[in-house]
């Protein structure tokens, strides 16, 4: 398997209505890969309890993060 399969992907949630008390404006969010979600227009988001959750990904913009924090971001999960 490549190292880009393998390399965490990161968003940041640009928008929350009807999920305000689940997402957090401007927050930094890791997701899972999951092709079935994509076609459907949704990302699966990995919440502070470690659980992953789907929400539309319209909600969410795509990040690309230092080498640095994404190795932090690692340890925390």
């Amino acid at each position: 398997m490549n190292q880009q399969k393998l390399k965490a992907q990161f968003v940041v949630c640009v928008k929350n209505e009807g999920y305000a008390a689940s997402l957090e404006l401007r927050k930094i969010y890791q997701v899972t890969a999951d092709v079935r979600a994509a076609q459907h227009q949704l990302v699966r988001v990995i919440d502070e309890s470690g659980e992953d959750y789907l929400y539309p990904a319209d909600h969410f913009v795509t990040i690309k993060l230092p080498q640095a924090v994404e190795e932090v971001f690692a340890l925390a999960a």
